[in-house]
């Protein structure tokens, strides 16, 4: 097959648009599809195989898959890789490379726009009840991840490619200059965390649509939703080993790609640590690669709202709420820590612990809950002991109840420190647990500076103020403290298109998922100049006699 279209047009992608958020009110459409759907699956009990050069390898060695919130519930079991499974998906990659990289941009991005299309209509419900089930986020949450937010990706990552590949140097009548955007030799080792589909979807594909090929692998606590994932750019025509995907060991799985002189980039999501630890790895590796890796990151975060005494209470108590415990905290974006004025603390205190007492936490399939239940014992257990440590070393203003005999549910918790540097003010704790530290109106500035030195990470942040004044010196004095900074809102939310994703500090290297830069960073360029009058004689002009 030829590697070159005989297409010889000018084509343009459809213009990205974001995906409207259905609300999945009582008596919908939408509602019933998505319950019949989350029934049907419910009831399934399926096997979840790596996926490696577009075979579906089902091994003896697999771990379940449940629902946090009802444990003893088995949705699936998943294959976990061998040590020769993994080099057999780095040699599915290179044999995928060269045509995959030999397709135009436009055959490429056609697969994703599919893919978009076929989510859009009919696998919606199926990856948004995979989500819940699988990790327990509610409706909405789920529409907003795994439905919304992964066509936004595939729509505008394709749109800003366009644009990329647009920008070519200047040139003359006398020569042609062009830029050529190649994918990376070598493969692209993608990692994804549990917390959002969306994120499982973007870090494959992101860098595939420029040329690349990927082995995946997904975190062991979302293996449905990442199933459903590689089963939806299956059905788009992605081909065989374009990215493959791989499940089980972490440690043996990085320890096979991270020392393969073929890695030609690491596309990350999750803890600090262990971004560390990977970046060490490849350091330390660093004569032994055919090119330097590049290293991508989105990682911690201990994420803040600032509030000044002239703040809307309403708002930023809702704000706390919403942006401190949807999804159970389980953001890396989500409100961890609040600095508010003594002036407007106990009308803020107040007003949280109000719709605190009326959050409803259980099964997601009961629509009216709030809340779900945390990821795993693992996460619970963590939650649990910063949760025991504020009852000896601070005070719990509300919350703080846990149990985890049928699914892994934690109350959401509020907690009040008389001192800014308390641990769990400081701490990356990843549940739904808020500190909030209360300063006298007079010391602003003194806080603004407390803020930016407590954590850190720097991924979001808010600031609560009607006073102008105040927003200025807030974004001014927090500039480095959050990759996404947010006025009179919650710092949860950032949607592609129009709130660019990422931190820097320990958050990560702020390559901004869903946009024009992250997509640079799995490109190499190559000039190419064609001269159409070169020179027929070594000598220079300056060389003649006076």
């Amino acid at each position: 097959m030829s590697r070159h279209s005989a297409f010889n047009g000018r084509r343009r992608v459809p213009p990205p648009i974001n995906e409207p958020v259905r609300s999945y009110e009582p008596g919908s459409r939408e509602r019933a599809s998505l319950k019949a759907r989350l029934a049907a699956m419910a009831a399934e009990h399926i096997e979840i195989p790596l996926v490696i050069g577009g075979r579906a390898l089902m091994k003896a060695d697999a771990a379940r898959s449940v629902m946090p919130h009802n444990h003893r519930h088995e949705l699936g079991r998943y294959a976990r890789a061998s040590a020769e499974d993994v080099r057999q998906a780095v040699a599915a990659a290179h044999d995928a490379h060269r045509e995959w990289s030999g397709w135009t941009f436009e055959d490429r991005a056609a697969v994703f726009l599919k893919a978009a299309e076929l989510l859009t209509t009919t696998w919606r419900d199926t990856l948004n009840a995979a989500t819940m089930l699988g990790q327990s986020k509610t409706a909405l949450q789920a529409e907003i991840d795994s439905a919304c937010e992964i066509i936004d990706f595939w729509r505008f990552n394709v749109h800003y490619a366009q644009e990329l590949l647009d920008e070519q140097p200047v040139s003359d009548r006398t020569m042609w200059n062009q830029l050529e955007y190649r994918g990376l030799e070598g493969f692209v080792f993608a990692v994804t965390p549990f917390n959002f589909t969306s994120i499982a979807a973007n870090l494959p594909t992101a860098p595939a649509l420029m040329g690349n090929t990927v082995i995946w692998k997904p975190a062991a606590s979302a293996m449905f939703s990442a199933h459903y994932i590689m089963a939806l750019l299956q059905a788009a025509g992605l081909p065989p080993g374009v990215i493959n995907m791989v499940a089980g060991d972490a440690v043996m799985i990085s320890k096979e790609l991270l020392s393969h002189r073929d890695l030609a980039g690491v596309h990350f999501t999750g803890s600090t640590g262990v971004f560390n630890d990977m970046w060490k790895t490849i350091g330390a590796s660093i004569a032994s690669y055919r090119s330097y890796p590049r290293i991508v990151g989105e990682t911690g975060g201990k994420d803040f709202i600032i509030a000044h005494a002239s703040a809307d209470t309403a708002a930023l108590a809702t704000a706390i709420l919403r942006g401190g415990f949807e999804f159970q905290g389980q953001k890396c974006s989500a409100v961890s820590r609040a600095y508010v004025p003594r002036s407007i603390w106990n009308d803020v205190r107040d007003r949280v612990v109000a719709m605190m007492h009326e959050i409803k936490m259980g099964d997601v399939q009961d629509f009216r809950n709030f809340m779900g239940a945390v990821i795993d014992q693992r996460a619970f257990d963590k939650i649990q002991g910063y949760i025991d440590h504020a009852r000896s070393s601070a005070r719990i203003v509300a919350g703080g109840e846990s149990d985890a005999s049928n699914g892994y549910f934690i109350r959401p918790t509020l907690v009040e420190t008389p001192d800014p540097s308390h641990r769990l003010m400081c701490e990356e704790i990843f549940g739904p647990v808020v500190t909030a530290y209360t300063y006298d109106d007079t010391k602003w500035t003194e806080v603004l500076e407390l803020v930016d030195a407590t954590s850190p990470y720097a991924l979001t942040g808010a600031i609560f103020a009607q006073d102008r004044r105040a927003v200025v010196e807030a974004r001014s004095a927090l500039r480095h403290a959050a990759g996404n900074f947010y006025i009179n809102d919650k710092p949860t939310g950032a949607v592609v298109g129009q709130q660019p994703f990422g931190g820097a500090r320990g958050s990560g290297t702020n390559d901004k998922a869903g946009s024009k830069l992250n997509l640079v960073r799995w490109v190499s360029a190559r000039a190419v100049k064609e001269n159409f009058n070169p020179p027929t004689t070594f000598a220079y002009p300056f060389m003649g006699e006076a």
